[in-house]
Order: structure tokens, then sequence, then C-alpha cells
């Protein structure tokens, strides 16, 4: 087979092989490549849990929302490059992926230069004002000043690691996560025990790894053999491609800078009503969801490509079959996780920290704060599904249902009534008020996309 037909074959199996096939073929990749790279940090936070102390733990849960905010200009690219190119492809639009892969390296370069120059200057300004106390800012100082640096390899790797299965290559999209994943893994004990660096060297090592993981998804969009390859003239930067992505990949961008709003407000409102050791238990609680909601993100990365393209493509009964896969099987992964987290929360926290009483605070959070996680399955696969089809709107409507709309009132008032524990229950009410949203909107396309498939049948 040659070259040219090779490429054409890896994208027209998307709108004719089984979808249950492809969705298992492109998201276990996804999932693998997205639960590796979270049990490293996983791995990260307990050796820094178990070999520093709990204040490292609280310190280290005072940089979640500069992260998100990292990841914010990651994903406003990655996830809307990669959607958009979807669409593209599936509409044999070849020069135009060309042309967003190019515009997604210059706006990546260009927004990581601009956030990471504001990150140095005013780091203890930034960290104090997401919560930081004098015992916690230490820690939380020592390992931002290491890992910035290494943001912009991290926002090259997922960024392109997404445009890299839309293009028709989940396997070696999971091969770069792996890359990097094993990397951590072997260098950050080394750093962090072996040169007793402490939180200090679970940075360094995050950054080397990302730079290994980075490295190796460039190279692959320089290669000849890629369906979609850097050429020139593609990386001046063009208004409509731009607003294309960004259109798209506003909804998750949304999501993570709110989640740097909404983990400093749950940061300060833990910390005035249980003190260090209740931010310390949030640090754990968000570690545990972020490894479930790595799989969740996994499954509806594989199946993107399939939505976007087959959406290009006017095959409406394979996007359709593509979201109920997705949606159900995320549904299920964030039922055991909550079924898990609800049964034994001590064993969880155990697994960061030696602490008594933080292992006691950390467990009852969790078990409150998990009681309807299962619904989050849902939620976020139907968000992917909007933002697969290209619809901003919806999406980013979806996305601010769970984090703001919900969240924000519930958490500012419901602690001044109970104390701790209204903390804890904002998650899970917030959860089941965006679930209920979720599926209004979910019955109002399917239903707009019946009257597509109708008008397309009269047509004929």
């Amino acid at each position: 087979m040659s070259e040219s037909n090779q490429k054409h074959s890896k994208l027209s199996e998307l709108e004719s092989r089984s979808v249950g096939r492809l969705l298992w073929e492109y998201s276990l990749p996804a999932v693998v490549g997205m639960m590796v790279m979270s049990l490293y940090n996983v791995i990260d936070r307990i050796f820094i849990g178990q070999g520093v102390g709990a204040d490292a733990i609280a310190g280290l849960a005072i940089t979640f929302p500069v992260m998100n905010l990292s990841a914010a200009v990651g994903v406003l690219i990655g996830v809307g490059a990669g959607a958009r190119m979807s669409i593209v492809l599936g509409r044999k639009d070849h020069r135009s992926a060309e042309l967003i892969l190019g515009n997604s390296l210059t706006l990546t370069l260009v927004n990581a230069i601009i956030y990471l120059t504001i990150f140095t200057i005013f780091i203890d300004d930034i960290l104090i004002a997401f919560g930081a106390s004098q015992n916690t800012l230490p820690y939380a100082r020592d390992f931002m000043l290491y890992i910035i640096p290494g943001l912009l390899m991290t926002n090259i790797t997922y960024n392109f690691n997404s445009l890299m299965r839309a293009s028709g290559y989940p396997t070696r999209a999971m091969v770069t996560m792996f890359i990097g994943a094993i990397a951590n893994v072997i260098l950050a004990p080394i750093f962090i025990f072996g040169l007793d660096m402490g939180i200090k060297g679970a940075a360094i090592a995050s950054d080397i790894s990302m730079t290994i993981s980075g490295v190796f998804v460039l190279a692959h969009f320089m290669s000849k053999k890629s369906t979609v390859r850097f050429t020139r003239g593609t990386y001046r930067l063009q208004w409509k491609i731009v607003a294309a992505i960004i259109s798209i990949g506003a909804a998750p961008s949304i999501v993570n800078a709110v989640n740097c709003l909404i983990n400093i407000l749950i940061n300060k409102t833990l910390f005035r009503y249980g003190g260090d050791p209740a931010v310390a238990a949030a640090g754990i609680f968000t570690t545990y969801t972020q490894l479930l909601i790595s799989a969740v993100l996994g499954i509806c990365q594989g199946a993107q490509p399939i939505i976007g393209y087959n959406y290009g493509a006017r095959h409406f009964d394979r996007l359709r079959a593509g979201y109920k896969l997705s949606m159900v099987t995320c549904m299920s992964i964030c039922l055991l996780g909550s079924a898990v987290g609800v049964v034994f929360p001590e064993a969880i926290a155990r697994m960061f920290t030696s602490d008594v009483y933080l292992i006691h605070v950390a467990s009852r959070g969790i078990r409150i704060a998990l009681l309807m996680f299962w619904s989050a399955g849902f939620q976020i696969a139907s968000t992917n599904m909007f933002q697969s089809i290209g619809k901003a709107g919806k999406s980013i409507f979806l996305s601010l249902t769970r984090q703001v709309i919900f969240f924000i009132p519930i958490i500012l008032i419901l602690p001044d009534f109970i104390g701790l524990e209204g903390v804890w229950f904002t998650f899970t009410i917030s959860d089941f008020l965006a679930a209920m949203a979720t599926l209004f909107l979910v019955i109002w396309q399917f239903r707009q996309i019946r009257r597509w498939e109708t008008d397309k049948v009269i047509r004929n």
C-alpha cells in the first residue's frame, strides 16, 4: 500500500469500522496514557507525603490552582485544535488540518511565554492569594519555582498528543504519555530521596520527563509518514483558524481556569474551618478523583475523533453510538471509583500520610464528597460530545454548571450552617444539579440531530 493510501486508510476507518471497536482502539491507549500520567502524579504525592510530611502535602495542594491555570492555557489550544482537526479531516480538508497544526504550535509558544513570565515574577503573591499559610508557603514556592521551566513542554506534550489522536495515531499518543510517565517514576525517587531534594526533586523529575515526551511528540509531526505534519506557511496565525480552535477549546479551558478559582475558594474555606489539615485532606481527595477523571478523560479523548469526524461526515448514527458508548463507560468508571471511596476512605488517606488526624479528616471528606461523583462521568462525556461537534456555547455552559453556577453559591452558604462538612457536601450537591442540567441539554441536542436526519432524507 502506498504512503498516501495508508494515510487515507487511517482516517477512513473512522466512518467505516465498528464504533465499539474504534472506541476501544482509540480510548484504550488514551486511558492507559492518562492513567499512567496520573499514577506518576499520585506516586509523586505519596513520596512527598510520606517522605516530607503533611505540610508538604498541603503546600502541594496550594499549587493545584496554579497548575490548573497552566492546564487552562494548554487545553484551550490542544482540545480545541484536536476537535477542529477531526471535523476538517471528516470533510477531507487536509490543508486546513495542516494549518491547524502549525497555528497550534505558534499559539502554544506565545501563550506559554506570557503566563510563565507572570508566574515567575509574582509567584509568592500568587501562592499567598491562593491560600498558602506560613507553614505551607515554603513548600509551595519550592515546587513552583522548579516546575515552571517545564510547563512549556507540558503544554506541548498535551496539546500535540490530542492532535496525534485526532490525526489517526491513538497508540502513538499512548506511547508519548508512557515515555514521560516511566521517566518520572524512575527519576522522582532519585531526586526526592537519593539526592535529598524533597519537593524540589519532584518538580525537576517532572520537568525532565515532560521534555522527553514533548520532543517525542514534536518529532512525530516532523515525519513525512504522519497523516498531518508540520509544513512551511502554516505557522503564521490566521484569525479564522485561531477563532475556531479557541471557540471549541474554550469550554475545557474555562473549566481549568474556573478550577483555579474554585480551588482558591475551597482552600480558603477549608483553612477557615479546619486549618492546614483540612487543606491537606483536599489535596488527597483531589489526587484520588484526578486519577478517576483521568480514566474518564481518556475515554473522552478516544471518543472525540470518532464523534467529530462522523459529525463532519454527517454520519449521525455513528455519532450517537460513539457518544452513548463513551457515556456509559465514563459513568461506570465514576460509579466504581465513588463506591471504593465511600467504602474505603481510610485506606485511600493512608496511602498519602501516616498522620492520624489528617487520615480522620480526609476520610470523612472523601466519603461525603464522593456520594454523587458517579454522575460526573455522564456530565464529562456529554460536555466532550458538545466539544467534539463544535457546539462551544453548550459545552461552556455545561462546564460552568458544575464548577460555578451551582458550586460557588453552595460553598459560600452551606459551611456557615454545618461547618467543615458543608465544604464536602458542596461537591455532592453540585454534582447532582449539574447532571440534571446536562440531561436536559443532551435530550434537546439529539432531538435536533433527528430533525437534521429527517431533513436529509426528505432532500434525498
